[in-house]
């Protein structure tokens, strides 16, 4: 599954996280920056991304209505772009853990 970060999160992520998360994009790359986020929501389940996040709309859209998408929730507030590809980093196990499990919708890295 891909990663599909949300526009309060850096582009940067994209191109920092490739080696791990080769197939991830970010939602100015679909013209989604503008989007509501039940169009980004839809937008994400047709196209397999998971939904990363500092919104907790998302998460609750997750706990409301399952998945698809996954949703990957940020809770480290406004960190530097370097953090949260560290918190990316450091969470890679959890994070390929809720991908592959089906019982499993979201996410809280902190």
């Amino acid at each position: 599954m891909k990663l599909l970060f949300d526009q309060n999160l850096s582009r940067k992520l994209v191109s920092r996280l490739a080696d791990i998360y080769p197939t991830s994009s970010h939602v100015q790359f679909h013209e989604l920056e503008e989007k509501t986020d039940t169009e980004v929501w839809e937008f994400a389940k047709v196209n397999d991304f998971c939904i990363v996040t500092q919104d907790a709309d998302f998460a609750e859209k997750s706990r409301l209505y399952g998945s698809p998408p996954k949703v990957i929730w940020l809770r480290c507030g406004n960190a530097p772009t370097r953090q949260v590809e560290t918190l990316f980093r450091s969470g890679a196990d959890a994070i390929q853990e809720l991908l592959n499990n089906p019982a499993l919708h979201c996410l809280e890295l902190y």
